[in-house]
């Protein structure tokens, strides 16, 4: 998100695909907008305000993934990445920081220039 907020050739592509491509889904997972709003003001709202973006809520699964962590935009993320009923094959976390999942059970698509 902070890379679409510096204007990051990659994550633009990624922002314009889903919002002209059929098939093409970006999700936001709530904590992580919370994170780089913090960092950046205002780009948790312009970020929501794409057509492109989905917002992902907190649940109550996602509650409870979040609380049994201390990073809580980590904890969202990789639970937003997981498989479920509408995403049999979970998501992708696209990221310019791949070495921070190394490890997680994740698929992470590289998005450091």
């Amino acid at each position: 998100m902070t890379a679409a907020g510096t204007g990051n050739a990659l994550a633009s592509r990624l922002i314009h695909r889903a919002h002209a491509e059929t098939g093409w889904h970006l999700y936001a997972p709530a904590c992580a907008l919370v994170e780089v709003d913090r960092a950046r003001p205002g780009t948790a709202e312009h970020l929501a305000a794409l057509p492109g973006i989905t917002v992902l809520d907190l649940d109550l699964p996602a509650v409870l993934a979040v609380a049994r962590q201390t990073a809580w935009a980590r904890a969202h993320a990789h639970h937003a990445a997981q498989p479920t009923p509408d995403r049999p094959d979970g998501a992708i976390i696209a990221t310019t920081t791949p070495e921070r999942w190394k490890g997680a059970p994740v698929r992470v698509l590289n998005l450091a220039p």
